[in-house]
């Protein structure tokens, strides 16, 4: 049976109260200054990946929308990422960060050392959009909707247990707090009003379940290789390397 507005509205947000990656032990260590500083730089490598990756997944899914509305009001989130001529973008916000946890942009901006596990992840997430329907792409989208929180529990965390923590280095997650209710009033609308057949609807929560468990999935990968086990797999990053001190040297 077709929910109505609100009861599908309260179905998608009891979706991120249950499985939003907030909840995820990776976040509770971060947060509370249990990592340490090569757990740190580990995180900020491999969520690079997914930083860098959003961009394309929005172009990809702009590529299929015939409606120029629909476009005009995405294109903001590309440009949110990449950058205009007066906003730096969040991509170079991320690389600030990694500079400030000691890493070498350049080599964070390479992508080497990524964790198979979130490359899987995130190339999953990219094709999820390229090839699903345009419902089910926005409504992958509406995990923004509990990103304020994780935002604002990180800035107090980060500032509150470790000495790299500043306005600069936390510019990232500041601006998404503004950046990010813009762009999920949109994404919730559109699927609030497109999402009108119980198929549809069960369609739109499967796919907001389906990108909980991209972001779950990405810290269950940093925590195997660099927590519990602490098993780092070939070819991803090992604690020393790409630092900004190789590059001075």
């Amino acid at each position: 049976m077709t929910q109505s507005r609100e009861e599908f509205e309260a179905r998608l947000r009891k979706i991120g109260a249950e499985r939003y990656h907030d909840l995820h032990s990776c976040h509770d260590l971060l947060h509370s200054g249990g990592c340490t500083p090569d757990q740190v730089r580990a995180w900020v490598i491999n969520r690079y990946y997914y930083q860098h990756s959003i961009p394309m997944k929005d172009a990809a899914f702009m590529s299929r929308v015939e409606d120029p509305a629909l476009r005009r009001a995405w294109r903001s989130r590309i440009e949110d990422h990449d950058g205009t001529d007066e906003n730096e973008g969040g991509i170079r916000r991320w690389l600030r960060l990694a500079e400030a946890v000691g890493l070498d942009p350049d080599y964070v901006a390479s992508r080497q050392g990524i964790l198979p596990g979130t490359i899987f992840a995130v190339d999953a997430y990219v094709r999820y959009v390229r090839e699903k329907t345009l419902l089910e792409a926005v409504a992958s989208s509406l995990t923004e909707l509990f990103a304020p929180k994780i935002h604002a529990d990180r800035i107090k965390g980060l500032l509150k247990n470790y000495d790299f923590a500043d306005d600069s280095a936390l510019s990232y997650f500041r601006k998404r707090l503004t950046e990010a209710p813009k762009d999920v009033a949109f994404g919730l609308g559109w699927v609030l009003d497109h999402a009108d057949t119980a198929e549809k609807q069960d369609a739109a929560a499967a796919a907001l379940i389906f990108k909980t468990n991209v972001l779950w999935s990405q810290l269950d990968a940093l925590w195997g290789a660099y927590v519990e086990p602490a098993r780092i797999p070939p070819g991803a990053w090992i604690p020393g390397e790409g630092l900004l001190l190789q590059r001075a040297s």
